[in-house]
């Protein structure tokens, strides 16, 4: 029989004012201010939703290939760019693509390793929980680098 556990995680948020004004966002170990990107008419202050969204993504994935390389006796440093595209036709907001940039530091640079960590960092996104759930709406692409 599964062992089922359930987690909740509790967000509130506040908006003061219309379209081009800001909002407060308040979790247990985050609090920072929102708006609409410049780049989308806004005022741009504090972070946005398309920021939020590409690092949940990011920090998801960069925590499942940490976990993945541990498991596999694998000592490296990471060190990921990842690039969220939002894409914008007859006014419709659509966010198309997430590209991870990943660059694997191994400890021990050998033939094993390496492969390992390329098979790893293609895995990761598969797995992570973020990636689940964005599956199907955005595509996301991994682009991984083993650096000397």
């Amino acid at each position: 029989m599964a062992n089922k556990v359930e987690h909740i995680f509790k967000l509130q948020t506040s908006w003061d004012g219309g379209r081009n004004d800001t909002g407060e966002i308040h979790c247990e170990k985050l609090q920072t201010t929102m708006s609409i990107p410049k780049e989308m008419g806004g005022p741009g202050i504090g972070t946005n939703p398309d920021e939020l969204l590409l690092s949940a993504a990011a920090s998801c994935y960069i925590i499942s290939l940490a976990a993945m390389l541990e498991r596999s006796n694998v000592k490296a440093r990471l060190v990921l760019q990842s690039d969220g595209i939002v894409q914008v036709e007859n006014n419709i907001f659509t966010y198309k693509q997430i590209i991870h940039h990943i660059e694997v530091f191994l400890h021990e640079k050998n033939e094993s390793h390496m492969r390992i960590a390329r098979r790893l960092a293609l895995k990761a996104e598969e797995t992570c929980m973020i990636s689940k759930a964005l599956r199907g709406n955005v595509d996301i692409a991994v682009d991984c680098k083993i650096v000397e």
